[in-house]
């Protein structure tokens, strides 16, 4: 476990890339969403990793990423802020392959305890060219994210449907940085 490294997940389009944009913002360091990155790379090569076309695939790059995003993330002296990550790749990677998630993950906690969940939020929800699946299915994956989390132990903290400002206080306050 790495209590410098503070993973972000929860539910697709419920403003985990946007907060982690307001933590970068005021000066913490964070790192992008594995699955967006992969999207765009493959959107503009040859497509065979998307998650609508191999779902393996996509998960397997999605681990990889992840395990590198965290490696490189150790030189960094602060807490680092991780939009989705090792997790969620992992999560999908099981639901995907059947591989489970603790043997994606051996017995390496890469992140603190404490994990920010975002819920379900339709209202803002938007699939585009990078997220083509619709609520329903992003809110399957949110219920595997927190159970899995669950089955893992970390403590989990819902961050409530408010703006942008008042999630990023309520981090930097569970973080104590405030």
């Amino acid at each position: 476990m790495n209590d410098r490294f503070t993973l972000i997940t929860g539910c697709s389009g419920g403003g985990k890339s946007t907060l982690l944009k307001a933590l970068s913002e005021r000066g913490f360091a964070t790192v992008p969403e594995p699955g967006r990155r992969i999207v765009t790379e493959e959107l503009a090569g040859d497509g065979t990793a998307l998650p609508w076309v191999d779902m393996r695939a996509f998960a397997r790059r999605a681990v990889e990423m992840a395990i590198s995003d965290f490696e490189n993330a150790h030189h960094l002296e602060a807490l680092v802020f991780f939009d989705r990550g090792l997790i969620d790749a992992a999560i999908a990677l099981e639901h995907a392959s059947g591989q489970s998630v603790r043997d994606t993950l051996g017995d390496h906690r890469p992140y603190a305890t404490s994990v920010f969940v975002v819920p379900p939020w339709e209202e803002i929800f938007a699939s585009d060219t990078e997220r083509r699946h619709d609520f329903g299915e992003a809110v399957q994956e949110y219920h595997r994210i927190t159970r899995t989390l669950d089955a893992l132990g970390y403590r989990q903290h819902l961050l409530p449907r408010v703006s942008v400002s008042s999630r990023v206080d309520m981090v930097l306050n569970e973080c104590k940085l405030r």
